[in-house]
């Protein structure tokens, strides 16, 4: 049996947009290879701290990621968001070239 409380209360069923591409995790980076068809390798660099000696290490991380048309050239500046995986090692796809690399 319904509490008083539960009556009055409505319930709505969960929206269909909770998920939102905006959601999802991006990540600024630069473009190493473009060899394959459709797929663009993307380091993303960043500075940490050491936990022991306190000096900021460069690290740098390899992606692979989608890039549908083609349109990425090497050394470009992109931003690539984490998406279902698309093959054994490509879970992200391109969302923007934010910069040409100059030629």
């Amino acid at each position: 049996m319904m509490t008083e409380h539960e009556m009055s209360t409505p319930t709505t069923p969960p929206s269909a947009d909770a998920h939102t591409p905006s959601a999802a995790r991006s990540v600024v980076g630069q473009v190493s290879s473009n060899r394959m068809d459709k797929t663009i390798t993307v380091i993303i660099e960043r500075i940490e701290r050491h936990p022991l000696y306190g000096k900021y290490v460069r690290r740098r991380t390899k992606l692979h990621a989608h890039d549908e048309h083609n349109q990425c050239q090497i050394g470009d500046t992109v931003i690539v968001e984490q998406c279902r995986p698309l093959s054994k090692t490509k879970f992200w796809r391109l969302v923007e070239i934010v910069e040409k690399a100059q030629r």
